[in-house]
């Protein structure tokens, strides 16, 4: 017997021919038995007369028969197979021979200790070199196994194909490898135009962030809990602001014997309205408590006046930067009144260097020099707010623009809010804020009226008790 069906395996189908047992031959044969030994599939082959030729370890670890006590058995009859179903499996087995391509079947077999194993075989005809069937070769592996491997290639197929969250294949390079189509449309991209460029190509804001996450995740592996990152993505309209759930996985290679990082698979979920919808929930009930402190705070002032600063303290928390608050010049305005130029006198402010609470002032009732147009006479003209912006100018423009409309030197953002009580307009309270905050809103709008009704209601108690 050659060396190759000593260690369970022959480099041919049918008998050893004289000369094989040479340094050629023999190591031929061994290369052969290493090939089909390392095979991941079980795999026997049978002669064109049903003989077992080939028996690598895969078979034996599956049905529990070594490569000596396989081949050369005539078929599976009375060892491989129950006696009743051998004249079937066989048949099967062996009319690969005459078929085209590759045959798939199902059937149980024998393990060595009584045992029963449902397996799938794969079988085609072995063809000798005159191009006729010169045997059967057949691979299998358990069901389960065939099942498990096959559900994992679906739902590789179903997350790249029909997946309702985006699905990235990063490489080592953090650089996108696979795209799914939920992906390439929150990136703003073609599926092919994404792949293989920098994350900065993709990202307007957020890429350190998200690339930071990619490379501890090579590093160290997947976090416990997804993420959330809040990125700005380039789209054909411009930029938009979003948020995406992430969660991180470490791909390895199943091939190498130590795990050799293939890259990062990142999937992600579009969470910006329910994000967005928490943090205005969330504003909206420190904004609620802050009006309610406040108000409870001014119960207790003697002076209205005081307690209009406080209102006005309160108001400033996570909101402005300064505050203002302007009285008409000669008593309240009723509606009534014909348009007669509007002047304005500082009541209170907030301390333009170190914080502080806001201050009394305007004892001496002189205007304050508001220019024609400025937003706090607009607001007085209309009854109504008004927001104002320096807009995207350089530092020095910004410092002028405030300065020149009697605000603080770092104000950029500004909303001026109309003091009513009564039916009258007592005057203005303005917020401002710095380049460090974003625009007022309309909601912050809504909010600045809530607290200018609170100011115009003290304001206008003052005046009625005679502490103005």
């Amino acid at each position: 017997m050659s060396a190759s069906r000593r260690s369970g395996t022959t480099d041919e189908l049918g008998p050893d021919e004289p000369g094989r047992d040479g340094p050629e031959g023999s190591g031929g044969s061994d290369l052969l038995a290493a090939l089909l030994d390392g095979m991941d599939a079980a795999l026997c082959a049978f002669d064109a007369d049903g003989v077992v030729t080939h028996w690598n370890r895969e078979a034996e670890r599956i049905l529990g028969w070594t490569a000596a006590e396989a081949v050369g058995r005539q078929g599976f009859a009375g060892w491989a197979v129950r006696p009743a179903d051998a004249e079937e499996v066989e048949g099967r087995l062996m009319s690969a021979m005459q078929a085209p391509g590759r045959q798939v079947h199902e059937f149980a077999l024998l393990t060595k200790d009584g045992g029963r194993v449902l397996v799938r075989t794969q079988s085609a005809a072995v063809r000798g070199p005159d191009g006729k069937p010169a045997g059967v070769y057949c691979a299998f592996s358990e069901v389960h196994a065939q099942i498990d491997l096959e559900r994992s290639i679906a739902l590789s197929e179903a997350l790249f194909e029909d997946a309702s969250w985006g699905v990235v294949l990063v490489d080592a390079d953090l650089r996108p490898a696979v795209v799914n189509a939920h992906a390439a449309r929150a990136l703003g991209i073609g599926r092919t135009s994404v792949l293989g460029r920098p994350l900065g190509e993709l990202l307007a804001q957020g890429v350190e962030e998200l690339e930071s996450a990619l490379t501890h995740v090579l590093a160290e592996g997947a976090p416990p809990a997804p993420a959330e990152i809040w990125v700005s993505v380039r789209m054909p309209e411009g930029e938009q602001r979003r948020c995406w759930r992430s969660g991180f996985l470490r791909l390895a290679s199943p091939l190498a014997e130590e795990p050799v990082p293939l890259g990062v698979g990142w999937l992600f979920q579009d969470v910006t309205e329910a994000k967005q919808g928490e943090q205005e929930a969330a504003l909206l009930r420190f904004r609620t408590n802050q009006l309610h402190r406040a108000a409870r705070a001014a119960a207790e002032c003697e002076d209205p006046r005081e307690a209009a600063t406080v209102h006005l303290d309160f108001a400033l928390a996570g909101f402005a930067d300064h505050a203002l608050i302007d009285r008409v010049a000669g008593g309240a305005l009723s509606d009534v009144e014909g348009a007669a130029p509007v002047r304005l006198v500082r009541a209170a402010a907030t301390p333009s260097g170190a914080p502080g609470p806001s201050l009394l002032t305007g004892q001496a009732g002189l205007p304050v020099r508001y220019g024609q147009g400025h937003p706090a006479l607009q607001c007085v003209e209309r009854a109504g707010s008004v927001r104002a912006s320096a807009g995207s100018v350089p530092a020095e423009q910004a410092r002028e623009w405030a300065l020149g409309r009697q605000w603080p030197a770092d104000a950029v953002h500004v909303l001026c809010a109309v003091l009513r009580s009564r039916g009258r307009t007592l005057g203005v309270v303005t917020f401002l804020r710095g380049a460090g905050r974003s625009s007022f809103e309309r909601s912050d709008a809504t909010y600045a009226e809530d607290v200018a009704v609170r100011i115009a209601a003290a304001l206008d108690l003052a005046g009625a008790v005679g502490t103005e």
